[in-house]
């Protein structure tokens, strides 16, 4: 027959040992396959080029804003009031992933023409890098007769302050110190804040806290939730003892009146103890009384201008 002619025809075509039912060429993919192949490739990279596109634009729009001398325009966007006369102010940063920059135990300058002169005032955020991007908080006490603590708090959302950073001697480290003793009265809770929450977020962070927190009435005392919240997470590790002029309430709980020798003596770490410093910061005349009284208890007399590595450090 034809077919079986034929059949024979191309098989006496092969090469010798070539067996008949193997093909002598690789088959073509077919279009579909190929186009799947492709499409599959094409949202691979699609998806690579997406998490490059995150990664890298996180890394581009991610930066320290601080830079020291230069002085930054930074706008109100929050205040929540806490008292009469203190309120936290929170000021945005170009960016919702920047960072302030600021090392923990710093502060930031903030300076104004305040009745054609120019007036500046330092203040400690009360937040932390770690914690806080593309904004930052301030703890402000307003005073009558205050200069930048009266412009901070009539400023409206939107409007701004200027201000450089960072300033200051003391840079808290992890672990730099077996204890610290802290004093402080009024808004000069702000380092002490600050130093105390950047050691309570970090676990590793063993140094034990005393607080010795002095003001006039109860409700003048300033973020008295959040420094509970330290002692209850961490009882072994944190101690507060809140100071009041002249308590209001017959069951008040805490210490009466002024920071005697006496108080220090009770609470605050002996100068002798190994690795331990005493931080101050409040009134100038609570923080000369404290001088005073912690040269009497043996620690050494503060200097004009304090250093990290001093015993005794005066913010």
């Amino acid at each position: 027959m034809y077919i079986q002619t034929e059949v024979s025809s191309n098989m006496n075509t092969m090469p010798t040992g070539t067996p008949a039912n193997v093909a002598t060429e690789p088959s073509t993919p077919s279009k579909a396959k190929v186009y799947l192949t492709i499409l599959g490739f094409t949202a691979l990279f699609t998806l690579i080029f997406k998490q490059l596109i995150n990664i890298f634009g996180t890394i581009r729009t991610k930066k320290i804003i601080l830079e020291k001398g230069k002085f930054h325009k930074f706008p109100l966007i929050s205040k929540t009031i806490l008292t009469h006369n203190t309120a936290t102010y929170t000021f945005g940063l170009p960016h919702k992933d920047d960072i302030l920059g600021l090392p923990i135990g710093q502060h930031i300058s903030i300076k104004e023409n305040i009745d054609g002169k120019m007036i500046m005032r330092s203040y400690t955020p009360t937040s932390l890098d770690s914690d806080t991007h593309g904004q930052f908080e301030l703890l402000v006490k307003t005073y009558p007769n205050g200069n930048i603590s009266k412009f901070i708090g009539n400023l409206k959302i939107g409007e701004t302050i200027n201000a450089c950073g960072p300033q200051g001697n003391y840079e808290y480290e992890v672990n730099c110190r077996k204890k610290l003793g802290m004093i402080a009265g009024g808004s000069g809770i702000a380092p002490m804040f600050q130093i105390m929450k950047a050691i309570y977020l970090n676990e590793n962070d063993k140094t034990q806290v005393t607080l010795l927190y002095g003001n006039v009435h109860e409700e003048d005392i300033l973020l008295k939730k959040e420094l509970d919240a330290m002692v209850s997470g961490r009882p072994d590790q944190f101690k507060i003892v809140y100071l009041l002029d002249d308590p209001e309430r017959e069951d008040w709980e805490g210490e009466t009146g002024y920071v005697t020798l006496e108080l220090m003596e009770k609470y605050i770490p002996k100068p002798t103890e190994e690795s331990v410093q005493l931080l101050i910061c409040g009134p100038p005349r609570m923080v000369g009384t404290v001088k005073r009284n912690a040269v009497t208890m043996g620690y050494p007399r503060a200097k004009p201008i304090s250093k990290m590595e001093d015993q005794v450090f005066i913010f």
